[in-house]
């Protein structure tokens, strides 16, 4: 298994990469901190950051890492930390829209708000509770014709439906408050949120951008897709269990990731699967038996390879074939980030941008490798989804453990290309 090892060197920590590996023991992803074409930060090093960087190596070499390359922190200024980084799938799912309506957008930012209000003592939460409920609902009333304007015409319907749900929660929900009824607040911020969803998503027009041509015949996921995964772990404290959660594909920022993994996911390629790492950095599947290293594309008798692929905010449009360490922009943000519990991505070797195929993992938390809001996965991973409902259960999850299905639950008419 890949090494962590910390070691000091000027008042920094030098870390061996957290490597996910593309394919245990013949070919590992790494994390890299700062690019090794950076000649100049290369000289600039203290000596002594040297050999810490050189012992971490020669540990990483003799705990069985085979791509030996130290995480090391790149200078001060080539990380840009977010002041107040989200870390909720469904709000970063939310934010990944792209849609600009400024009152729904008040509407979400109320509703989210109550989040970190419930973290507070009982009669501040419920009082701070009460203010973002009565904003979202004042704001759903005066500004209803400039939120229904922009739902797209094929989707006005269902919208507007949802549209009076979100306002009829929204009165449950003074009551709920009202009352004083804290257990029940978490319950009906969920069934805002989702109506609120359903809105937002129908002032998608369209799709966002035109994909490049080399990569128009692949599957090409043309919105989202829900996904329900099933795992049974006969390992675990209280003895065997089954877990299911739902995972949402992002095709708005990744459509070429996205749509590869739900055209392996209609082949059933993951069925009756195992887990085959989880460590408490990562749950990594998708090495299929055999000597292939990833899916065997039936029309070619190739692996498939799915490229590189990452939209940076205020991008309009995804980058390809390069991560964001190649083109000297490490201190931008990806629109789809690390910074969530469960987020998913494309394992890949180390070297090759575009050698991902069929296995995936999942971030399980944050550790020193995974600060959110400056965390050095960001910009070197491709991000296609995240874990949206219970996620914690991740960290049951061992070695051996069997994904018994995984199926779609909507957004399959968004595929195209598909098998």
């Amino acid at each position: 298994m890949p090494a962590l090892a910390q070691l000091s060197a000027r008042g920094s920590v030098a870390r061996t990469s957290a490597q996910v590996p593309a394919r245990p023991q013949r070919a590992t992803v790494a994390c890299r901190a700062a690019s090794q074409k950076n000649s100049s930060y290369e000289e600039a090093r203290n000596p002594l950051e040297k050999a810490a960087i050189g012992i971490a190596t020669a540990a990483a070499v003799m705990m069985g890492t085979f791509s030996p390359l130290v995480l090391v922190p790149p200078p001060a200024e080539a990380i840009l930390v977010a002041s107040d980084p989200v870390k909720d799938a469904g709000a970063i799912l939310r934010n990944a829209l792209p849609i600009n309506n400024k009152p729904i957008r008040q509407v979400q930012a109320s509703l989210e708000d109550i989040t970190g209000a419930l973290k507070q003592p009982p009669a501040q939460a419920l009082a701070q509770t009460s203010r973002d409920v009565r904003s979202a609902a004042d704001v759903l009333s005066r500004q209803r014709d400039a939120i229904i304007k922009d739902f797209a015409p094929e989707k006005k319907a269902a919208a507007i439906e949802a549209l009076e749900k979100l306002a009829d929660t929204l009165t449950e929900f003074q009551a709920v408050v009202g009352a004083k009824d804290r257990a029940a607040v978490p319950i009906k911020q969920k069934e805002a949120l989702a109506y609120l969803n359903t809105i937002e998503e129908a002032m998608v027009k369209g799709f966002p951008f035109e994909i490049p041509k080399e990569y128009q015949d692949r599957p090409l996921l043309l919105g989202r897709s829900t996904l329900e995964m099933k795992i049974r772990s006969p390992n675990t404290p209280e003895g065997p269990q089954t877990f299911v959660q739902k995972i949402v594909l992002d095709g708005y920022n990744a459509p070429v990731s996205a749509g590869q993994f739900l055209d392996l996911v209609l082949r059933g390629f993951y069925d009756n699967t195992e887990i085959q790492r989880a460590d408490g950095f990562v749950v990594q599947f998708g090495d299929p038996e055999g000597p292939a290293e990833g899916f065997v594309d039936p029309k070619t008798n190739e692996i498939r390879r799915v490229p590189f692929e990452m939209r940076v905010q205020n991008d309009k449009e995804p980058i390809y074939d390069f991560t964001l360490e190649d083109l000297g922009r490490v201190n931008e943000q990806p629109v789809l980030p690390f910074n969530a519990y469960g987020t998913m991505a494309w394992a890949r070797n180390e070297f090759e941008n575009n050698s991902a195929s069929s296995q995936v993992f999942f971030l399980l938390k944050e550790s020193e490798l995974t600060p959110t809001g400056s965390n050095l996965l960001d910009g070197r991973f491709a991000v296609f989804g995240y874990i949206t409902e219970n996620k914690d259960v991740l960290s049951e999850m061992r070695v051996g453990d069997k994904i018994e299905y995984i199926k779609v639950l909507d957004g399959k008419e968004n595929l195209k290309n598909g098998p």
